[in-house]
């Protein structure tokens, strides 16, 4: 069985490997393993730390296989996104031009370089192990993140975001980079990308443009690729939907890709938790599937992915797999949300 759990520095050795050959490029894990075991020791810090407010915490996760002890996957949250610099992205304008004399009126679409997004927690760092088959891993790994949230409150904003891949050709170039960062940088785009350190360092602002972008003037390549996810991030893109984040009005500083933002409240993690007592369970489980959360003593964090009745007065009926890696016995309680969401038409009634 998968399940998800803060990482360790007994993990470090798995996570350099990651850091080193994901791609794209994950902005949690440096390459360097110095900095990378002063970034797992401050999740370690983060995740027992007493927190009333979000700050400079930072909380990594690893996906585990309970049968080998291998880790599959990880995924992050930062706290509040440009703590120490501010978080960089371009924010959509649609800026007027008008002229009384020649009777013209024209919105033109524009870029600015932004900073509003600096305080709000992220979500960050997401790698899956190519080898793993179908889309539950990649539910669980991303969707683990918003569980914990959901149970701690306190250590995060009322708003979060994701920025997901940007449009890349087979060969990483980005269509957008090359018709602006690179003209600004003149460097390879995966080289700004391991600088660049989550779009939160200084030389962002001293080296990209202050003023507006008119992107009618851009390449229609550049143009195409405004907002639009890489192939590569589809799946995480729809798994983002499906939590209930939207599409926002900002996009990647870099590579043009979304960033997508939710309240909180909003949330599936919030709105569809059940807290249900833990069963043991008898025969074979009918029902659906559900991600499964379990908050111990001193930061410790669980989340599966188990088969569960609709009902919620029958408990959580585990396995003992999902016992043992949620670390539970019976009578304990667990934080239930249904892995999907019922269809439209399953809602409304409206089978048109």
């Amino acid at each position: 069985m998968l399940f998800v759990r803060p990482g360790r520095l007994a993990d470090l050795d798995a996570l350099e490997h990651m850091a080193r050959t994901a791609q794209p490029v994950l902005h949690s894990l440096p390459h360097d393993r110095g900095a990378l075991e002063a970034r797992v020791a401050l999740s370690e810090d983060s995740f027992r730390a007493d927190v009333d407010f979000p700050g400079e915490e930072f909380y990594l996760f690893v996906l585990e296989d309970a049968q080998s002890g291998k880790l599959m996957g990880t995924a992050s949250i930062v706290a509040a996104a440009g703590y120490s610099d501010p978080f960089y992205a371009f924010r959509n304008d649609a800026l007027i031009h008008a002229s009384r004399e020649l009777h013209v009126n024209r919105k033109i679409h524009a870029l600015t370089m932004s900073h509003e997004l600096t305080g709000k927690s992220r979500l960050a760092g997401f790698y899956i192990d190519p080898s793993l088959r179908g889309d539950a891993a990649a539910h669980l790994m991303s969707r683990a993140r918003m569980m914990y949230i959901a149970a701690n409150r306190k250590r995060f904003t009322p708003e979060v975001f994701s920025l997901l891949l940007g449009v890349t050709d087979d060969s990483g170039v980005s269509p957008f980079w090359e018709a602006v960062g690179r003209k600004f940088f003149g460097r390879n785009f995966a080289d700004i990308e391991i600088e660049s350190g989550g779009r939160s360092r200084t030389f962002i602002a001293e080296v990209m443009p202050t003023y507006p972008i008119y992107v009618p003037l851009l390449p229609e390549a550049a143009q195409r690729v405004l907002g639009e996810p890489d192939s590569k991030a589809l799946l995480a893109y729809d798994i983002h939907l499906e939590e209930g984040f939207e599409t926002d009005r900002f996009i990647d500083i870099f590579d043009a890709g979304p960033v997508l933002t939710a309240q909180v409240d909003r949330s599936a993690c919030v709105t569809r938790n059940e807290t249900r007592v833990v069963r043991e369970a008898g025969a074979a489980a009918e029902g659906s599937t559900y991600l499964i959360a379990h908050n111990g003593a001193d930061g410790e964090f669980r989340c599966v992915l188990d088969t569960l009745s609709g009902e919620k007065a029958t408990g959580a009926s585990l396995s003992h797999a999902a016992r043992a890696a949620l670390g539970v016995q019976e009578g304990d309680a667990v934080r239930c949300v249904p892995l999907h969401q019922p269809h439209q038409e399953e809602l409304t009634g409206d089978a048109r």
